[in-house]
């Protein structure tokens, strides 16, 4: 059971990485000038890829945080 669950830990962890990187980046040159105040009051929703990798993130997430707890406690006893 250990093995098996360290193996899908494995390939969360891989697609959770290849997921993050596929993200665009937010950040601009003139926020250091501004101080962030742009972020803070233009927030807009993600829509479309940028939502669906938004929400891909946080359930690998998700699972990566439960993959985890599981093997801690298989370990453990």
């Amino acid at each position: 059971m250990y093995s098996i669950l360290l193996a899908v830990l494995l390939v969360i962890s891989g697609l959770l990485i290849v997921i993050v990187a596929m993200q665009p980046s937010k950040t601009n040159a003139a926020s250091s000038l501004s101080g962030g105040a742009d972020q803070l009051f233009g927030k807009q929703k993600a829509r479309g890829f940028e939502a669906f990798l938004i929400r891909v993130t946080v359930i690998l997430g998700t699972i990566f945080l439960g993959l985890t707890l599981a093997l801690e406690f298989l370990s453990n006893r």
